[in-house]
């Protein structure tokens, strides 16, 4: 019997690959195969090779102590910053922003997600313009401080790192209102009523019950932002200043002044190791709060 089972395992595959259904879909997906094997599995593996070479074609890890000292790694640092505080900024702002978009009604709740998402499809280039003509010496912001007689107006909120995060803010700003109105539309009104018949005031009520429903969501739109933010090259370059050298900045610049492939191969392989590391903590906290909903249920 044993030999039966072991000589009827091999036939199981061949079974199924002489399934016509089973060959049609592998005929359908070998299209999808080889464009994800050419154009990502490819370049990425190029990359982290071309990362672990030398100039003589031996193996060598000089590329990623280098990035990891000096002024390569106060980039990377300078990265980190601005895009959590990126991300902290989208947060506070796209909670409000949602908050405020759920309690409309549907029309209008619609009317409003239209303008926040439209701007999203203008080229960041071009908002990135804007930005620059709006927060200039002579732009609208400075003007509108400057007629109010406020203290120091005109003030720099260009070409630093104030005007880098504003920047980046801005563009992060509609992917964190769609995450958080989601995850807000979700929430279960009776709960929240339930807790105010029961004495809880608003601010418990807030804290207790409306903050934790909604905590998987702040967390997956704020690593998302985060994410985002770090290779992020349009708006840091154009608003910022040489402090405000972020790595996708310091990659184009190795690559197309200073013609260091190598390097900037392997500050390429840092910033995707971070992206995944990253994701990974999203789909943990999506997770997380996915079997907390469960157990609730």
């Amino acid at each position: 019997m044993a030999a039966t089972v072991t000589a009827g395992a091999p036939a199981r595959p061949r079974k199924l690959l002489a399934s016509r259904r089973t060959r049609v879909g592998i005929l359908y997906a070998l299209p999808v195969v080889v464009y994800l094997l050419v154009l990502f599995v490819y370049p990425i593996f190029s990359t982290l090779l071309l990362s672990l070479k030398d100039a003589d074609g031996s193996f060598t890890l000089h590329w990623y102590a280098d990035a990891l000292t000096g002024v390569n790694l106060s980039v990377l640092f300078t990265t980190l910053r601005i895009s959590a505080e990126t991300a902290v900024l989208s947060l506070v702002f796209g909670f409000v922003l949602a908050q405020a978009i759920t309690r409309l009604k549907p029309i209008l709740a619609g009317l409003a997600m239209l303008v926040v998402v439209v701007p999203h499809f203008v080229s960041a280039l071009v908002r990135t313009y804007g930005w620059i003509i709006m927060l200039g010496d002579k732009g609208l912001v400075n003007e509108s401080l400057t007629s109010m007689s406020v203290p120091g107006a005109p003030f720099q909120l260009l070409y630093n790192e104030l005007g880098v995060v504003i920047g980046t803010t801005s563009m992060m700003l509609p992917y964190t209102v769609l995450l958080l109105y989601g995850v807000m539309r979700g929430v279960d009104r009776r709960l929240l009523a339930a807790a105010s018949s029961m004495g809880a005031g608003k601010v418990t009520i807030f804290r207790r019950v409306y903050l934790p429903l909604v905590a998987p969501g702040l967390a997956s739109a704020g690593l998302l932002s985060f994410i985002l933010s770090l290779g992020y090259y349009i708006t840091p370059a154009l608003m910022g200043g040489p402090n405000q050298t972020m790595i996708a900045t310091l990659i184009n610049q190795q690559v197309t002044k200073e013609n260091q492939w190598n390097g900037a191969a392997a500050q390429g392989v840092i910033l995707l190791v971070l992206t995944l590391a990253g994701l990974l903590l999203v789909k943990a906290v999506t997770s997380l709060g996915a079997s907390r909903k469960k157990r609730s249920a």
